[in-house]
């Protein structure tokens, strides 16, 4: 497990953590999807479905939508942090563009790869940001 999900470094909000540590999660299922998917494909013909499915994407984002808002933003409305939400919502918007394929098919995977990582560094970030703040109080 790495370092920065450890229970021994656990901040004290685990429910933060947990959603920070599922969005991490949902990014490597996105990457395992765009990169391994379409490779297994060529040497399993039934996996050719999985590759290509359009509808992956769409609910992998709603899925990550409503995780990025409970991570990134109080019960107040406030973001936590505004860099970070910038860049959660930067990953996000890429995330929509390749889902849309905007703008146009080759831009698909790039633009998902690009989004998925920046969403899970603004994650990883956040668990940081609250680990850091657990310590200092």
């Amino acid at each position: 497990m790495p370092s920065f999900f450890r229970a021994s470094d656990r901040p004290s909000n685990p429910t933060a953590t947990a959603l920070d540590a599922s969005a991490v999660g949902l990014s490597a299922l996105c990457l395992a999807h765009c990169l391994a998917l379409p490779v297994l494909a060529l040497a399993l013909p039934a996996l050719s479905a999985w590759a290509e499915a359009e509808w992956i994407h769409v609910a992998l984002l709603l899925v990550a939508v409503p995780i990025a808002a409970m991570a990134f933003i109080d019960r107040s409305g406030r973001p936590h942090s505004w860099p970070m939400l910038g860049v959660a919502a930067a990953g996000l918007g890429l995330m929509l563009a390749g889902a849309l394929e905007f703008p146009n098919h080759d831009w698909e995977r790039p633009l998902t790869l690009l989004g998925g990582l920046l969403l899970a560094g603004a994650h990883i970030a956040n668990w940081r940001r609250r680990h850091a703040h657990s310590h200092a109080a």
